[in-house]
């Protein structure tokens, strides 16, 4: 593919500052949020996968160190979002467990969208996991109806 010598023009004007900032805060935010958001979602799969969510579990399927962990463990249970028992695992609140669930139903939704429009599996369930965090309520609701409307 030859790239372009003339960049590419918008095709509206720049909105109002404060309309336009806005779109940015709510991006900081959720980039804010979406580390939060997996740690508890993956905390609820393994405690339903098998009754207990380990630090170590964690981390190996985080892909991080034991470390950095334990700093992101000690903050959920600032936040009220976790517990930990010494010897152990990891146990959620009802906020937790609320923010689990608010998770996980994002991000079924946005794979089954990307899979309605002939995204592999795979791709699809790598590609929701950075979008769930992303999009709003008014877009997830849009994906569903798409996905119910007749063809």
């Amino acid at each position: 593919m030859a790239l372009r010598n003339r960049p590419v023009r918008r095709e509206e004007p720049l909105p109002d500052a404060d309309v336009h900032s806005e779109g940015f805060r709510q991006t900081r935010e959720a980039r804010r949020g979406a580390l939060v958001e997996d740690y508890v979602e993956l905390i609820a799969d393994l405690i339903e996968d098998g009754n207990e969510a380990r630090q170590v579990d964690i981390a190996a399927r985080l892909g991080v160190a034991q470390p950095t962990v334990a700093k992101m463990l000690t903050r959920l249970c600032a936040d009220g979002l976790v517990s930990r028992k010494p010897y152990r695992g990891v146990f959620l609140t009802e906020a937790g467990r609320k923010v689990a669930e608010e998770s996980r139903i994002r991000h079924q939704t946005v794979e089954a969208f990307l899979r309605s429009l002939g995204v592999s599996a795979e791709t699809a369930r790598i590609d929701a996991e950075g979008i769930e965090h992303h999009v709003s309520a008014e877009t997830l609701e849009a994906f569903r109806k798409a996905m119910i409307a007749p063809r």
